[in-house]
């Protein structure tokens, strides 16, 4: 297959920078450190099964809800992916 000015295995290393980045941004949100007993959000209390099976817990259930349907619609946006980045 023709790549133009691209070189050998040029889209297999943009796929894997692809899933490399992506499993960054997931490790990132990860929690860490010690689990908090209240809600950082609304001050609920986090109950204690939830803070010992999650390390690190932040949020109660309902907040942890709300925050990863905000979450979900943030899908990232790959600049290795773009036209002008290919053109270089």
């Amino acid at each position: 297959m023709a790549t133009g000015w691209a070189g050998d295995g040029a889209v297999q290393d943009q796929i894997d920078s692809t899933v490399d980045d992506a499993v960054k941004r997931a490790r990132s949100k990860l929690p860490r450190g010690k689990s908090l007993t209240h809600c950082e959000e609304c001050d609920a209390k986090i109950p204690d099964a939830r803070r010992k099976a999650v390390p690190g817990v932040r949020l109660c259930v309902d907040c942890q809800e709300a925050h990863d349907r905000d979450e979900k619609a943030f899908s990232g946006y790959n600049r290795r992916g773009s036209k002008d980045s290919q053109l270089r």
